[in-house]
C-alpha cells in the first residue's frame, strides 16, 4: 500500500540505483545509460516509414535513452528498418522500446512476441503489456525471451566458403559478434557452416565512473559497452487519458505482479512514482508530457482525451523516471533542438528531486 512518506528512491540518484542487487541486467544497464547521457528522456517515434523512424532516430538520439516504436504502424516495417535502428541505437547509445501492449493469454502472447511479421523479441529490448489476462501473461512473455536470448547466445555462427551456394529468406541480415537484433529466422538453408558456440554475459555492467564535460560522457559511454543481450518488460498501470480505467486495484495489482518477476519486469507505465516497499525499484516511465512552445501556448490536451504535464511535474512531484514524449518532439520544425530542450528539462526535474540542484 502506499506510504505518506516519500520512498527512498525518490531521492537516490540513477547511478546508485543502478546497483541494486534486486536489477535485472537490462535495468543496470540502462540506468547507467541514463546517468551518463544525462537522458531520462523517450521520445514515442509515433511514425509511419522506415526513413522517418530512421531519420528521427538520427536527429534525436544523442538527446534519448531510450526510442519508443510502433512497429505496426510503419508501413514499410521490415529488415532495412531493424537494421537501420539498430546501427543508429548502437552509434548513439540509446535502447529500443516496442509499445505492443500485449494483452491475451501467454501462448498467444508468445507468438506475438516471438514470431509473425514483427518478431519483437529480436530487435526491441524492452515492451509492455497489460495485466487484465493474468499474472500468466508476464510469465509467458519471460519465457519466450529467456528462450530467444538463449538461442542468440548459443547460436550458430555460419561461414559460408567462397562458391559455394546459399538460399535463404533473410540472406542479408547481419549475424556479426555483438548483433543484439539477429536471433535467427526459421527456413536458413547452409552449406559448408564452421560452428562456432559464443556466451556473453548478462550480468549488470560494473559502475562507470562519468567526469565533466562532453568528452568525459564518450569515454564513459565507450566503458558502459554494446546493449547487452537482455529483455525487459514493462506493465502498463496507468494511463494518461481521460476515463482510463486502469486505477486504484488495478494498479496496485501491477507492482504486486512486478515484485513477483523482478529478474524480468523493469517498472511501469504510470503518472506517479509506483515503489512502495523498502526493497522497490522500479523504474516509472511517464507518457503525456508536454512543453510550451518556445512561442507560448501550453498544451493542455489533443482533443481524443490525451492529457498533458510538464517534466518538472512528473518527475520531481510525481517522482517518475523517464518522460515519454511524443508530438511536442516529432512535430517541431528543429527536432534534434526540441529533444534537447525536453531532454534538459527533464535533468533539470530529477536533479532537484535527487537534491543536486535548486530550483
Amino acid at each position: 500500500m502506499p506510504s505518506s512518506v516519500p520512498h527512498h528512491t525518490r531521492t537516490q540518484s540513477f547511478v546508485y540505483r543502478a546497483t541494486h542487487s534486486n536489477n535485472p541486467p537490462l535495468a543496470g544497464y540502462l540506468l547507467h545509460l541514463i546517468s551518463i547521457k544525462r537522458s531520462n528522456l523517450c521520445v514515442s517515434a509515433d511514425v509511419t516509414s522506415t526513413a522517418a523512424l530512421l531519420r528521427l532516430a538520427e536527429d534525436v538520439g544523442d538527446s534519448i535513452c531510450i526510442i519508443k516504436t510502433h512497429a505496426d504502424i510503419i508501413n514499410d516495417f521490415g529488415d532495412k528498418t531493424v537494421r537501420g535502428l539498430r546501427e543508429i541505437a548502437q552509434r548513439k547509445k540509446f535502447l529500443v522500446f516496442e509499445d505492443r501492449k500485449f494483452g491475451d493469454i501467454g501462448s498467444t502472447v508468445q507468438k506475438q512476441y516471438t514470431a509473425g511479421p514483427l518478431e519483437i523479441v529480436r530487435w526491441a529490448c524492452i515492451t509492455n503489456a497489460h495485466i487484465f489476462p493474468g499474472p500468466t501473461i508476464v510469465r509467458a512473455l519471460k519465457e519466450a525471451a529467456t528462450a530467444s536470448i538463449a538461442q542468440l547466445n548459443q547460436s550458430v555462427q555460419t561461414e559460408i566458403s567462397a562458391g559455394t551456394p546459399r538460399t535463404s529468406n533473410d540472406s542479408a541480415r547481419s549475424t556479426s559478434e555483438g548483433d543484439y537484433m539477429s536471433l535467427p529466422r526459421k527456413g536458413s538453408i547452409v552449406a559448408a557452416t564452421t560452428i562456432e558456440t559464443r556466451t556473453e554475459s548478462l550480468s549488470s555492467p560494473e559502475p562507470v565512473e562519468v567526469g565533466q564535460g562532453a568528452e568525459a560522457r564518450e569515454e564513459a559511454l565507450k566503458s558502459l559497452g554494446d546493449i547487452p543481450l537482455a529483455r525487459g518488460l514493462l506493465l502498463l498501470a496507468e494511463m494518461s487519458s481521460e476515463g482510463n480505467m486502469l486505477t486504484g486495484k488495478y494498479t496496485e495489482r501491477c507492482v504486486e505482479i512486478a515484485r513477483e518477476h523482478k529478474d524480468f519486469v523493469l517498472g511501469f507505465i504510470a503518472q506517479h512514482g509506483l515503489n512502495y516497499k523498502a526493497d522497490d525499484n522500479f523504474l516509472t516511465f511517464t507518457p503525456g508530457v508536454s512543453l510550451p512552445p518556445v512561442s507560448g501556448i501550453e498544451r493542455k490536451g489533443d482533443g481524443l482525451g490525451q492529457q498533458y504535464n510538464t517534466p518538472r511535474k512528473v518527475i520531481l512531484e510525481e517522482g517518475c523516471d523517464v518522460i515519454i514524449v511524443g508530438r511536442g518532439i516529432i512535430e517541431a520544425t528543429d527536432k534534434a533542438s526540441e529533444a534537447e530542450r525536453y531532454r534538459k528539462e527533464a535533468w533539470a526535474a530529477y536533479e532537484e528531486r535527487i537534491g543536486v540542484r535548486k530550483n
